[in-house]
C-alpha cells in the first residue's frame, strides 16, 4: 500500500546502565556505570511496485546489539597477584560491543483479502570484547576470550508475514523469522560456546489492529523472541566451559512482549501515534554477574510519536522512547564458583529519539 518510496531514517539510542555490588571476590564491589551512552542505529528502504501487482522492497536496517564500557577504576576489593589490578573483572577497561544489521529483499503482494510477504534477509555482525582475561581458567581457548580486536560475522535467514482483512475495519498479522545460522566469531573462539558461535534468536509475532473510526486506530500484538535456542545468549553461566559445546552462556530467557498501540489522524498533514509494551525479563537472579555484560533486563517501554505530511511527496516521522529502570539481584556466580554473601545488581533504564523523512515517487 505504500507505493514507490524512499525513507531514511535514525535512532539516537541512550541507554544507562551499570551494577552494585557487594561482598564479592572476583567482581569490582561498588557502584560503577558503563560509559558510551549514545547509539545511532540508522534505516533506509525502498518500496518498487511491480507490473504484476507485487512489491519489491529493498531495506538496511540497524536490528539491535548490545553494549557495556566499564573503564579501569580502581577496585576497593582486591586482585589476585599478576593481574593489572583495576576495573570490574581485574584486567582494566572490561566490556563487549555487539552490533547487527540487516539486509533484506522482500517481495510482497495482494490477493483479495490476504497480503503476504517473504523476505530473505543477510545478517551482519561485529563484535569485540575487553578485559575478561580473568575468566581464562574457566575457558577451552584462553588465547581467543577478550581483547582480541574486532570480528565479523555473517549469516543469512528468512523473514515472512501475512495479513487478511477479517472485516472491512480488522487485520489479523502473523510474522516470523527464522534462527539466523551465523559464521563463528573465530577470534572469540574462547568465549562463545561451541568455538565462538553466536547465533540470532527466532522469533514470531500475532496481532490485530482495529480501525475504529476514520481517524483511530489501536494495535495490539504478542511476540516471542526464542533466546533460549542460542547457546551463547540462553545457556546458563554455569552450564560449562566458556568455548565448549554446550558451555556457559549469558543465561538469557525466551522473551514474550505484549504491546499496544493507537493512532489518531488530527488532520491531513498530522498524525499522532503512541504505543506501551511489556516484556518478561530475559535475566535472572542466577545469572547476573555476566549480566553485567549485557544487562538487558528492561521489561516496560513508552512511546509517543508522529508523521507530518509536509507535502503530496515528502513525509517526516519523529518517536520518543522511555524504558523505566529495572534492576536484577543474585549472587555473585561465576564458573568458577558462587561467592557465599555476596550480591550483584545490575540494572538500565533507556531513552530513544528517532527521526524518518520519507518520498514518494
Amino acid at each position: 500500500g505504500l507505493g514507490r518510496q524512499l525513507s531514511l531514517g535514525v535512532e539516537f539510542f541512550a541507554p544507562s546502565r551499570g551494577y552494585t555490588a557487594s561482598g564479592t571476590g572476583f567482581v569490582a564491589q561498588g557502584p560503577h556505570g558503563s560509559g558510551t551512552s549514545l547509539f545511532p542505529i540508522p534505516n533506509i528502504a525502498y518500496n518498487l511496485p511491480l507490473e504484476n501487482g507485487a512489491v519489491l522492497n529493498f531495506a538496511a536496517y540497524g536490528n539491535g546489539g548490545l553494549n557495556t564500557d566499564f573503564d579501569g577504576f580502581t577496585r576497593s576489593n582486591p586482585c589476585p597477584p599478576g593481574t593489572p589490578g583495576t576495573g570490574v573483572f581485574c584486567f582494566g577497561p572490561a566490556g563487549v560491543n555487539l552490533s547487527q544489521v540487516f539486509l533484506s529483499a522482500t517481495y510482497a503482494r495482494k490477493t483479495g483479502a490476504l497480503s503476504w510477504g517473504i523476505a530473505p534477509t543477510v545478517a551482519v555482525q561485529a563484535f569485540e570484547a575487553k578485559g575478561l582475561q580473568a575468566f581464562g581458567a574457566a575457558s577451552v581457548d584462553a588465547a581467543h576470550l577478550s581483547n582480541t580486536g574486532m570480528d565479523w560475522s555473517v549469516g543469512i535467514g528468512l523473514r515472512g508475514g501475512i495479513s487478511v482483512e477479517v472485516t472491512p475495519t480488522l487485520r489479523l498479522g502473523i510474522s516470523g523469522q527464522t534462527k539466523i545460522k551465523m559464521s563463528n566469531f573465530d577470534k572469540y573462539a574462547g568465549l562463545f560456546e561451541d568455538d565462538g558461535s553466536f547465533d540470532i534468536p527466532a522469533q514470531a509475532t500475532i496481532g490485530l489492529a482495529w480501525q475504529a473510526t476514520s481517524d483511530f486506530a489501536v494495535s495490539l500484538d504478542y511476540q516471542k523472541i526464542f533466546y533460549s535456542d542460542v547457546g551463547a545468549v540462553g545457556n546458563a553461566g554455569n552450564a560449562g566451559p566458556l568455548g565448549a559445546a554446550g558451555g556457559a552462556g549469558f543465561g538469557w530467557d525466551d522473551v514474550d512482549v505484549f504491546k499496544l498501540g493507537v493512532e489518531w489522524k488530527q488532520s491531513e498533514k498530522m498524525t499522532w501515534r503512541a504505543g506501551y509494551a511489556k516484556s518478561s525479563n530475559p535475566l535472572g537472579p542466577e545469572d547476573v554477574t555476566l549480566g553485567i555484560l549485557a544487562p538487558g533486563v528492561v521489561e516496560d517501554h513508552f512511546t509517543l510519536g508522529g508523521s507530518f505530511q509536509a507535502n503530496d511527496r515528502d513525509k517526516f516521522d519523529f518517536a520518543i522512547m522511555y524504558v523505566p529502570n529495572v534492576a536484577v539481584s543474585g549472587p555473585e556466580a561465576t564458573p568458577f564458583g558462587v561467592t557465599p554473601g555476596s550480591d550483584v545488581t545490575v540494572d538500565m533504564e533507556q531513552f530513544a529519539f528517532s527521526v524518518g523523512w520519507s518520498r514518494k515517487f
